[in-house]
């Protein structure tokens, strides 16, 4: 092993299948919650007034080992680039060499947003039909992706702070369009998805009717996007139950609430745990980011990569 394959935006990009990401989560998720994984807590450096860097480590039986190193800096914007920015290494499982560094960016996107639509499948109503996606970035972008794929998925309606930005994500699939109406939004729709970065809560408790799922992938501790009395009365999915330690380990909206109130998503997968009790019942997933969904997804890519001769080897 004397080159290490370096994987770039474009490459990574290229690379991803939906339906093989979703598969390969699945399987993810489920190895989890059965202690399949090693992933250990997460440490976070913070920039001050700029943003803050998390390092993500996991591996698994059959997978090679994944570090990710991800920078969050919302002001990231005002310079046109992603907020969230990073890199994957992945190194050999038998042993420890360095195989290939890619751009982090595109899984980071496509690993969280496939979490949530995973959520969906597993815990909405069986005649769920309208999905309202609130957010205008990147992740915003792949809920709409992966929600079309999903078979009983009718309408998507996109809610974004700039009209531009929600027009651009509706263009990604027939079933979306776009509405300034957040309430009516959220008041009529069976599954809604929060993928902002805000420190408040962007919709009401009073807007979720019963029976709808609901999904959040903002992480922006102390504060978040879902108002607390909406927590209070859903049955709640996480990745795994640190997801109720404090951040950064876990998510700040859980903390001080009792794990074993919730279910993780693989249990539900392997049809261990119960989603959706009834029809009426609220659920949601509240997602921290885990590592073995970077591992798991980088794995895809990685192999993918080599098999069709994507990537640029450096000699090291």
């Amino acid at each position: 092993m004397t080159t290490i394959r370096y994987l770039s935006t474009a490459d990574v990009v290229s690379l991803i299948e939906p339906g093989a990401v979703l598969a390969t989560l699945a399987e993810g998720f489920k190895a989890l919650s059965a202690g399949e994984v090693q992933a250990p807590p997460r440490p976070k450096v913070d920039v001050p007034g700029q943003g803050f860097a998390l390092a993500m480590l996991a591996w698994m039986p059959g997978r090679h080992i994944a570090l990710k190193a991800v920078n969050v800096f919302e002001g990231n914007h005002s310079h046109h680039l992603p907020s969230h920015m990073g890199l994957i290494s992945l190194f050999d499982r038998k042993t420890g060499a360095p195989l290939a560094v890619m751009d982090a960016a595109a899984i980071t996107g496509i690993r969280t947003a496939g979490g949530a639509v995973l959520s969906i499948d597993a815990l909405a109503r069986r005649d769920a039909r309208v999905a309202t996606v609130v957010g205008g970035g990147v992740q915003a972008r792949e809920h709409v992706r992966l929600l079309a794929t999903l078979r009983n998925i009718a309408e998507i309606r996109v809610v974004a702070r700039r009209q531009d930005a929600a027009k651009a994500i509706a263009e990604l699939s027939p079933l979306a369009k776009t509405t300034n109406d957040l309430e009516a939004a959220v008041r009529n729709a069976d599954i809604v998805c929060l993928t902002t970065s805000s420190t408040t809560p962007v919709i009401e408790d009073a807007w979720i009717r019963p029976g709808t799922h609901v999904t959040s992938v903002g992480f922006a501790p102390p504060g978040s996007e879902v108002p607390s009395a909406l927590i209070d009365r859903a049955r709640i999915c996480v990745e795994t139950r640190n997801a109720f330690s404090p951040a950064p380990v876990g998510c700040a909206e859980l903390a001080g609430r009792d794990p074993g109130s919730a279910v993780e998503l693989g249990e539900v997968l392997a049809g261990k745990k119960s989603g959706r009790t009834s029809d009426t019942e609220v659920t949601l997933y509240k997602s921290m980011g885990n590592a073995m969904e970077d591992m798991v997804v980088a794995n895809l890519v990685y192999e993918t990569a080599l098999s069709l001769g994507v990537g640029v080897e450096l000699a090291r």
